[in-house]
């Protein structure tokens, strides 16, 4: 198996800054590229404060703190950074035509014996090998928000992804202290979130039909069905256009109408109301991520 020493992780936004900080936090070093330096900003402020909430709950000591963020760097050199990496964890935008420019860049850049993995929920490792020449070296290392509290990691191969990348993949996420599941058939939307969007998908028809209001929606969910959060308060938590994204991808390839987005998710979207990031979404939040007000019916 590949020995990973160096991880490029393509992406500076919320997922992308968080795998990357967990694996300089698991004693890799870490190059995160992003075309808009301004995101390596509030990257940094974004991972300060959740590390130094891991620091004052005891879960990490000042000096692991320093070490893991002396491990992180960000750059703008895509180049560079490809040319020394054993492994690349690609966080960007969930457009195939970016990321299938992205890889075909990365497969020119990086060494040989590099694996190519994204950490895409809504593009299987096929729609991206082709437009590389190591496709036995591509598939999905599919990390959850956030990224580095969850535990759970879906490995999933494409028909050509080999034994090798696979074994590479699982034995990094174990490194990163994940618990890595191996899907060993690519399917759109794979396990959890196949289950997750029948679940949000119900909520919102039920919301747009008139019969309960987001908030209640949510407190049904975890006050009788025991989840964490409701399905709304998690679409704002990951990004109301992350799904969105993942919908018309979906709806592009199949062309059933089920399989695109909703009304109200679409009228989210193009308000600008991405969820916690944006300030509002289905919910209203302040400056800090608190949500200031309930939210109503669409």
């Amino acid at each position: 198996m590949t020995d990973v020493g160096r991880v490029l992780v393509v992406g500076a936004g919320t997922m992308g800054s968080q795998i990357a900080m967990a694996c300089a936090l698991a004693g890799l070093d870490v190059d995160v590229g992003d075309i808009e330096p301004a995101m390596f900003d509030t990257a940094r402020h974004q991972l300060a404060l959740r590390v130094d909430r891991m620091v004052e709950t005891g879960r990490l000591t000042e000096p692991e703190q320093d070490d893991a963020f002396a491990r992180l760097h960000f750059t703008t050199d895509l180049d560079t950074a490809a040319a020394r990496a054993d492994f690349v964890i690609e966080a960007a935008v969930e457009k195939l035509d970016v990321k299938r420019e992205l890889f075909a860049r990365l497969d020119r850049l990086c060494p040989e014996h590099t694996v190519l993995a994204t950490n895409s929920s809504s593009f299987v490792p096929s729609k991206l090998a082709d437009a590389t020449n190591r496709p036995d070296r591509v598939c999905n290392m599919h990390f959850f928000n956030p990224a580095l509290v969850m535990a759970c990691v879906e490995v999933v191969r494409g028909p050509q992804t080999s034994d090798e990348s696979v074994r590479t993949t699982v034995e990094l996420a174990r490194r990163l202290g994940k618990s890595p599941v191996v899907l060993d058939k690519e399917i759109p939307g794979f396990v959890a979130n196949r289950i997750l969007n029948a679940v949000r998908d119900e909520a919102i028809s039920l919301l747009e039909n008139g019969i309960a209001s987001v908030e209640a929606i949510d407190t049904v969910c975890r006050t009788a069905l025991g989840y964490p959060m409701g399905p709304f308060e998690l679409m704002d938590l990951t990004g109301i256009d992350i799904g969105y994204f993942t919908k018309q991808a979906r709806y592009a390839e199949t062309g059933d109408p089920k399989d695109a987005p909703s009304r109200s998710v679409t009228e989210l979207v193009e308000q600008g109301h991405l969820g916690r990031k944006s300030g509002r979404g289905w919910y209203v939040y302040d400056a800090h991520g608190k949500r200031t007000m309930s939210a109503g019916g669409t």
